[in-house]
């Protein structure tokens, strides 16, 4: 019965740690007084746990404010060099990896063009290893201090019991139980969390960007191909074995173009960067970017063949927006991805019109759709989450119940 109340407390203890933590993360900096607010903890189990979090350096103070007759309050904020965060997008043409603190900041990055090898497994897992010895070393940083690494890669993540484990199905780029994580793995001692790129974006967007403050919302993401994170009460939808979210790849037209998935008519094959080059009749070997910038070029001159292949992609992006409002009835719909941003300024008006057409009335006067706002690196600052989210989970205790917990401890 001891072991079983000491076990209760110590949880409790570590729960009101990560509320608070939490809390100071997205809303600080925020004085003692403002913690015990709008957390609901007692003032002694706040000075508690402020305590525990100043001695540990997981906090630190952030000056003072005045206050009304009585001594200044002291703001407090999470230390960004706490520790450090890595964030990988494995692209349709590139991985880029990126370092940051716990703030966000960028400190270094590095992009690794994929090339006329694609998506072959070792270059990526190569090319993956490369950029996080590459960026460690150009920020010059000790890479104990690296709390994970975190991964999103297109297709569907089958989770294991920690990121070494995870297994990637990626139809459109050829694999099949791809064991990413174990082969990472072999690569690194840090601990790897890997999720679907639409996820990881998704949630960069929900905690800092055009989602931020929505309970229910779809994050689209348009680049070569198309993806959604599906967003329902705070959390990302996964369905069974993580497959949800795969927008790009329901059915806009029976019997139509051929999809990079080898089914046809799927939404992927209209909108998707690589299906709008083909489209315009565009060859791709600058890239895809490049084809997408000079389509919009010729449209914004005039051209008429660029300006219908324009209008006819705002209408089958508002017909998918449309499904998306019938089926989860989000109160916000966020255009996002390298493509998206790139096509949604001049489109998003025509596409807001074609999916109110489409939609059901009642649930679509009640959602926005609008473009994100983190920019094209999006994915990477998201796959930074995904290490961030444990760290906040375990009240700022990096190594508790992540795939480190056998690894040697930090020295700071």
């Amino acid at each position: 019965m001891a072991e079983r109340d000491s076990r209760t407390v110590r949880d409790l203890r570590r729960g009101n740690r990560s509320a608070l933590l939490r809390h100071l993360y997205f809303e600080g900096p925020l004085s003692r007084q403002e913690l015990a607010r709008d957390t609901g903890l007692s003032t002694g189990s706040i000075s508690n746990v402020v305590s525990e979090l100043l001695a540990d350096g997981v906090v630190e103070e952030a000056g003072s404010v005045g206050s009304d007759g009585g001594r200044p309050r002291v703001m407090l904020k999470v230390a960004p060099r706490h520790g450090l965060l890595v964030g990988v997008d494995v692209g349709e043409t590139r991985v880029r990896v990126a370092l940051f603190d716990l703030a966000l900041t960028e400190l270094s990055s590095a992009d690794r063009p994929l090339a006329d090898s694609g998506h072959e497994v070792a270059t990526v897992v190569r090319l993956v290893l490369d950029g996080l010895s590459a960026v460690l070393r150009d920020a010059r940083v000790d890479p104990a201090l690296v709390l994970g690494v975190g991964i999103g890669v297109p297709g569907i993540v089958e989770q294991g019991t920690d990121g070494s484990g995870a297994v990637v199905h990626g139809q459109t780029i050829g694999w099949n139980a791809v064991p990413l994580g174990a082969l990472l793995a072999e690569g690194t001692r840090l601990p790897l969390h890997i999720d679907n790129g639409a996820i990881t974006l998704g949630q960069a967007e929900m905690w800092f960007g055009a989602g931020r403050g929505a309970r229910n919302a779809v994050i689209a993401l348009l680049g070569s191909g198309v993806g959604a994170c599906v967003v329902t009460d705070g959390k990302p939808y996964r369905g069974t074995g993580t497959s949800a979210g795969e927008w790009g790849h329901t059915t806009l037209q029976v019997g139509g173009r051929r999809c990079r998935c080898g089914a046809r008519g799927c939404l992927e094959a209209y909108v998707g960067a690589e299906a709008l080059a083909e489209r315009w009749g565009v060859h791709t070997g600058a890239g895809e970017e490049a084809a997408v910038g000079a389509l919009l070029e010729a449209a914004g001159s005039g051209d008429p063949a660029a300006v219908a292949l324009l209008d006819e992609t705002a209408e089958y992006l508002g017909a998918g927006i449309a499904d998306l409002v019938n089926l989860f009835a989000p109160e916000r719909i966020v255009l996002c991805g390298w493509a998206g941003l790139m096509i949604g300024p001049r489109l998003l008006d025509a596409v807001r019109t074609a999916a109110a057409a489409y939609a059901l009335h009642r649930p679509f006067a009640r959602t926005t759709v609008e473009l994100g706002l983190l920019g094209a690196d999006a994915v990477t600052v998201g796959a930074a989450t995904l290490p961030l989210a444990r760290f906040l989970d375990a009240g700022g205790h990096p190594l508790v119940g992540s795939a480190a917990d056998s690894a040697p401890t930090r020295q700071r």
